[in-house]
């Protein structure tokens, strides 16, 4: 998947059906966030920056190789 360099938005990830999938597989927590829906304008770059602060590494690290995987 073409991640535009970290700047596509959460909403583009979670409509599509594969990338959604990820999240709700590594980061089940996010998937049923009830600020889901405001944050889809926010940066798949914001999002790592933010999760940073309270998510292990390796979290974050298994959603980025999935997502290029894509």
């Amino acid at each position: 998947m073409d991640l535009r360099n970290d700047q596509i938005t959460l909403g583009e990830l979670w409509d599509d059906p594969k990338s959604r999938a990820v999240f709700q597989k590594r980061i089940p927590m996010l998937a049923k966030h009830p600020v889901k829906g405001a944050a889809r304008t926010v940066t798949l770059e914001q999002l790592r920056d933010f999760m940073a602060g309270w998510v292990p590494g390796m979290m974050i690290n298994g959603v980025m190789m999935d997502l290029k995987k894509l």
